[in-house]
This record gives C-alpha cells, sequence and structure tokens, in this order.
C-alpha cells in the first residue's frame, strides 16, 4: 500500500446510500476512498494504523471483512463486528463530521471537495466523545496509544 492521504470534510448526508453510491462513481482507477465518522477518529495515525491492519490482515489471510473497505472500518474501529465497527465509524444522515481516506487515489480529493466541505478542523480529536464512543473510562495511556494498542490486539488475539 503505497500512498494514504486523510482528509477532513463537513457534510449533510441526505442519504447514505446514494453517497456510498456517489463515491463508488469516483473510483475508477483501482484506489479506495473509504468515509468514516471523523468523531470517532483520535488522529492520523490512528487511521494509518487501522488501515496497515487491514491490508496485512488480508496479505495473511486472518481478514474478518470480505471486503477491504469493511476490513478498514473493523480495523480502525478496533471491533471484530461488522455492525458495532459501522456504528462507530459508519455514516449517518445529517449533519456529521467526516474523515476521509485516499488509499492510491491522488486525483479524488477534488471530487470530494465538490460534495463536501473541506474543513481539517474536524479531525481534532474530542477527548471525552471518543472516551464515550469507545467506552473508555480510564487515563491508564494517551488515548491514541490506547486506540492503536486495541487495533493491534484484533490482530494478536485472533
Amino acid at each position: 500500500m503505497d500512498n494514504i492521504q486523510i482528509f477532513g470534510f463537513k457534510a449533510t448526508i441526505n442519504s447514505v446510500g446514494e453517497t456510498l453510491d456517489l463515491i463508488d462513481g469516483f473510483k475508477k482507477d483501482g484506489g479506495i476512498i473509504q468515509l468514516l465518522n471523523a468523531d470517532a477518529v483520535v488522529s492520523r495515525n490512528h487511521i494509518i494504523h487501522g488501515v496497515n491492519q487491514a491490508f496485512l490482515a488480508f496479505e495473511r489471510g486472518e481478514n474478518l471483512a470480505k471486503d477491504i473497505s469493511v476490513e478498514i472500518v473493523l480495523r480502525c474501529s478496533a471491533q471484530r463486528q461488522i455492525s458495532k465497527a459501522f456504528k462507530i465509524l459508519g455514516l449517518a444522515e445529517g449533519e456529521m463530521n467526516l474523515c476521509a481516506v485516499l488509499i492510491n487515489s491522488d486525483d479524488h480529493l477534488d471530487d470530494l471537495s465538490e460534495i463536501f466541505t473541506p474543513d481539517d478542523s474536524v479531525l481534532m480529536a474530542d477527548e471525552d466523545k471518543i472516551k464515550k464512543i469507545y467506552g473508555i473510562d480510564d487515563d491508564v495511556m494517551p488515548l491514541e496509544d490506547l486506540i492503536i494498542d486495541r487495533i493491534t490486539r484484533l490482530t494478536v488475539d485472533y
């Protein structure tokens, strides 16, 4: 996996299905565009680690999902169950903050910027919100380290 780019956007999602269909229309070059709920993103490192773990899982035959995009959501959410992963990082109708992950997909930032409002500030973690989303009630280590550890343990505990 050569090129991971992460961007923040503010969006109004009228239909999750229509939004995903629109994004799928951009992916003619074999790249991946994965949209995540930015409110559940601790940092760019969190997402890069999750994406790397997803690709490694496929390489080792330890993937939990059949589709790499779903595997990315599973790994980045540190969950084994798809429904829980999408509850944490999935799209929802209405106003939302998006984390767009572009993998080997350089030329689609402009496409995304036409339908969403670019705003990297949505990638600044709200620690209280993150703790609630992930069910964290202690401060034994920095949140980024804790989430990255949980992602890593998905593989180790496999």
